[in-house]
């Protein structure tokens, strides 16, 4: 690998460029007419702007992207996360053009791209499951699984994410509205109205599982992220490794994700996502085929670059390291720095007038804004992530409030204050929280 595209922007495009010029890759950034002067473009060899300012036009139109291979001399690309990071297509056309595709291959995104597939192979790999159905095509199938499975349910976009396409159901009364507006979202967000329903769990925890295989038959999992601070299925704050977990609970979740990713021949970063409940029974949502926002706070307790490792994967290199190598130490908080409003949650794009991050000990930045730059309204509102790092999850938790309360932006308004409330609660101290606590417990109890 001689020259690397990172097709996306921002951020991880960033995070993706430092790397690779530290392995001696040149880079590739690729910009739409409005981010010619996003950070990312600044930091690369070399920057191809390959459309209007809509990621349909630009970050989405794969000829686009592989004509700026074709000028620059590209032979390899690098996804990120979002846009066409899950696109098995995309990953496909990518290799049949002779280059080198720093993901998982398209059969194995193929495999997971549809949830009730991914159940399917799950099921077959002995993962656990909550209760749930196939693709269902009418209310009254609907209806008469919902019966069986016993409310309340909850229904899922089977090529969904982000929460869209997902409702929950408490009683029949509710299902054929509830069914046609789940199927409707889901057509208008992914293209397909296929939908299917599982078995609602109350006040659950997210908590994934970051794993990593190479193409020499080698899978090591990487332990577990805390995910259950979220919005509307959009995740705030990240954790490594999870408050509540056991090594018994984490060996047997870290064994059912690879037992999954073998089941489909996965080489690459991946990530396996579950649902956790009071008793610590764990049941598989979906597997994330690319590397991950919270990637950072898995680094930081073990100590490794997982793009440096996703490249080398890539390149046919062994994994340098086993199961038994892996030393987790000490704790990790990842926080998402969001230019939008803190109290309505709003996105505020606008021009940064003061912009002055944080520092000292344990601190670390990812980001690609600046004082003077102008954040789009055109893309997701993630500005960076902050994260901290400490010898145990109260060192990191009083770290991350100084460092958010040392972050200085203005000019637009931002999602700290809402960090420093959820960091400073009863609730989070005590690790107490679930993936709907933020709208039950914290906003509306205060």
């Amino acid at each position: 690998m001689k020259k690397l595209l990172i097709a996306n922007r921002g951020e991880i495009a960033v995070r993706i460029i430092r790397t690779a010029r530290e392995m001696g890759i040149q880079t590739v950034a690729v910009h739409s007419e409005v981010d010619a002067d996003c950070m990312h473009v600044a930091l690369a060899d070399e920057s191809v702007c390959i459309g209007g300012n809509r990621a349909s036009q630009s970050y989405l139109n794969v000829v686009s992207l592989l004509s700026a291979c074709e000028v620059t001399g590209a032979d390899a690309v690098h996804p990120g996360f979002g846009f066409l990071s899950e696109r098995s297509d995309f990953a496909d056309v990518v290799s049949k053009c002779g280059l080198t595709f720093v993901g998982p291959s398209a059969d194995s995104m193929r495999q997971m791209g549809s949830k009730v597939e991914a159940r399917k192979i799950a099921e077959k790999a002995g993962v656990p499951l909550l209760k749930g159905t196939d693709v269902l095509e009418s209310v009254d199938e609907a209806k008469k699984a919902a019966k069986d499975i016993g409310y309340p349910v909850l229904i899922k976009a089977s090529h969904g994410g982000g929460g869209r396409g997902m409702r929950i159901v408490r009683a029949e009364s509710e299902m054929e509205q509830t069914f046609h507006s789940a199927r409707s979202e889901s057509q208008t967000a992914f293209g397909s109205a296929d939908v299917f329903i599982e078995k609602f769990v109350e006040k659950p925890r997210h908590i994934e599982i970051q794993l990593i295989a190479d193409t020499h038959g080698n899978i090591v999992h990487l332990g577990e992220r805390e995910c259950s601070l979220q919005r509307r299925h959009q995740k705030i704050i990240e954790e490594a490794l999870s408050p509540i977990m056991t090594k018994d609970v984490r060996e047997k979740m870290g064994k059912a994700a690879c037992s999954l990713a073998r089941s489909v021949g996965y080489v690459g970063l991946g990530t396996v996502e579950f649902l956790v409940d009071d008793d610590l029974n764990f049941f598989f949502m979906e597997m994330n085929t690319r590397i991950q926002v919270e990637h950072p706070v898995t680094e930081e307790v073990l100590g490794l670059d997982l793009v440096r490792e996703q490249i080398n994967v890539a390149l046919g290199k062994k994994l340098s390291f086993t199961q038994n190598d892996l030393n987790f130490r000490g704790h990790a908080i990842e926080c998402r720095i969001n230019a939008e409003d803190p109290t309505s949650f709003i996105p505020c794009p606008g021009l940064i007038e003061v912009y002055r991050p944080p520092g000292g000990r344990r601190v670390r930045l990812d980001s690609f804004v600046y004082q003077g730059y102008k954040v789009p309204p055109f893309y997701d509102s993630m500005m960076g992530k902050l994260i901290t790092w400490g010898d145990t999850r109260e060192e990191a938790r009083i770290t991350m409030i100084r460092a958010l309360r040392e972050f200085k932006i203005s000019g637009i308004k931002t999602n700290i204050p809402l960090h420093i409330r959820i960091l400073s609660h009863p609730d989070f101290v005590k690790a107490n929280c679930y993936t709907k606590w933020i709208e039950q417990d914290l906003l509306r109890k205060g």
